[in-house]
């Protein structure tokens, strides 16, 4: 994914994070992170390309000039089937602290792949980096799929083998 900033939380006073997302043509096909966001709604606008959203329990298609809004505390995820690039105009109302989050997931992308040199690979190592990760961003991201149990245990064992981003 290719995420660009068109207003930060700084520009609309917190009320809200709007980006402007590019996902690849196989983007989050294996293993999407499965999340709720318990004080933010979230919204997605199909811009260019088919995609599709998992919300609540199920998968819905979206294609292009769809909208969908998520409401607070609802499980989600996305994805792109497609052989496409996709173009999605997304917004957290409130910002809270997503831009971050989204900053820090690039710290450790770029962390576990030698500044992106690597291909992302899923291991032990990557989960323990991870679970740091949404660990420190819990008023903003929770894991459903990975449980949040997981995660919050792995942070733990994170935190005590001293591992940073």
């Amino acid at each position: 994914m290719k995420f660009t900033v068109l207003q930060a939380s700084a520009d609309t006073l917190g009320k809200s994070l709007n980006l402007h997302w590019e996902l690849l043509p196989g983007c989050n096909m294996k293993d999407p992170l499965v999340h709720a966001h318990p004080d933010a709604i979230e919204t997605y606008e199909v811009l260019e390309g088919d995609m599709e959203f998992y919300i609540h329990d199920r998968w819905i298609a979206a294609r292009e000039g769809d909208q969908l809004s998520v409401p607070k505390g609802v499980t989600h995820c996305f994805r792109n089937p497609t052989d496409k690039v996709v173009r999605v105009l997304n917004t957290h109302q409130p910002a809270l602290k997503m831009e971050n989050y989204f900053e820090d997931v690039c710290k450790v992308l770029d962390k576990l792949t030698d500044q992106r040199r690597n291909r992302f690979r899923m291991n032990l190592r990557t989960m323990l980096y991870m679970s740091v990760l949404m660990n420190k961003y819990r008023a903003e991201i929770i894991a459903k799929n990975p449980p949040d149990g997981a995660i919050k245990a792995l942070g733990w064992v994170a935190k005590f083998l001293g591992i940073r981003y």
